[in-house]
């Protein structure tokens, strides 16, 4: 071959290898990893059994999908990377993974996300709730898929423990043992000072929900539950609840209750992405009588970490602190 027709043959492969790179790189940016991570193997497969069966991890993963912002939460307190997430309802504490399209896939929605995505995305570990219950099996044939057994209709029983014992064992899983110990560690410290507050204090009181004009109480055993069993409030009310969305009330009902203080959900403001109601919005003749408005100890609380979230440590952190401005 004489040199021009060498240079002219070079020429040719240089442009069909930049073609080729261009049409890689014009992909689905979603689809895989724009760089080879190499796989920690374990020792042995982990074996983690759940409510919804049982989930065998031969390797440290490297692409997760959190399906839910609890999910989300654990993951970011542990620095392990999230490869696809939902975006329909990220709380402000992770504001962070909302725009970032380049590395973190958008799995759709909470409640139901987008399983056409999730195959694409290829995890290698999916981190689900009761939220996405229902989709456990189609889930688990993607990818090894671990249940977090959070009750959100209940928590007056092992909230608490049970958003420890899944920091424990997610870092089990990415090898972060003793960073997930130490996120322990703080999380009782959390608890233990809204102990020393709460503990002898006669104050009673309401947690309920706002949702357009309405309001819902959580009882002892509701989803709100934890907060007087394990963190020592004392009810204003003995009605009980266990869904989701709390016992409807009126205002009557809360005037009747008298609360000390009450701690006040706005639903609306996450549903809606619109900043949290203000006292002067949802104010009436029966609330400014109660004890509670009199004495001024309504806490519109951060209702991403109380809503959005409620189970995972940064949300619990940010909780507990809304539990403390009640007795300030």
């Amino acid at each position: 071959m004489n040199g021009k027709l060498r240079k002219s043959a070079l020429g040719v492969l240089g442009l069909t290898a930049v073609l080729s790179l261009l049409a890689v790189s014009g992909c689905d940016k979603q689809a895989a990893p724009t760089t080879a991570t190499p796989v920690q193997m374990r020792d042995q497969p982990l074996v983690i059994k759940h409510q919804l069966g049982t989930t065998t991890i031969n390797d440290v993963p490297q692409r997760v999908a959190a399906l839910d912002m609890n999910e989300a939460d654990f993951l970011d307190q542990l620095n392990v990377p999230i490869a696809g997430m939902p975006k329909d309802f990220i709380p402000h504490f992770l504001k962070k993974y909302q725009n970032n399209h380049d590395d973190i896939a958008d799995l759709g929605g909470i409640v139901q996300p987008n399983m056409e995505r999730i195959h694409t995305l290829k995890p290698d570990l999916i981190l689900m709730t009761p939220i996405q219950k229902d989709h456990y099996q189609e889930l688990s044939e993607i990818a090894p898929t671990l249940y977090y057994e959070i009750n959100f209709n209940n928590s007056e029983h092992g909230h608490l423990d049970t958003i420890k014992n899944h920091l424990l064992t997610l870092g089990k899983i990415f090898n972060r043992e003793e960073l997930a110990s130490t996120k322990v560690a703080q999380l009782d410290a959390e608890v233990n000072k809204v102990r020393a507050v709460t503990k002898g204090r006669p104050e009673k009181a309401l947690v309920v929900l706002y949702n357009n004009g309405s309001f819902s109480n959580y009882g002892v055993d509701s989803r709100y539950g934890f907060i007087f069993s394990d963190l020592g409030v004392k009810p204003a009310s003995n009605d009980t609840s266990t869904t989701l969305h709390g016992q409807p009330i009126s205002s009557e009902f809360i005037k009747r209750a008298d609360p000390d203080i009450l701690y006040i959900i706005d639903r609306t403001s996450v549903m809606e992405h619109q900043p949290v109601i203000t006292e002067a919005q949802v104010t009436n003749p029966l609330l400014r009588a109660t004890k509670a408005w009199k004495n001024k100890r309504v806490v519109f609380v951060d209702a991403d970490a109380w809503y959005t979230t409620g189970a995972s440590p940064t949300s619990m952190r940010l909780l507990m602190q809304d539990v403390i401005k009640g007795y300030q």
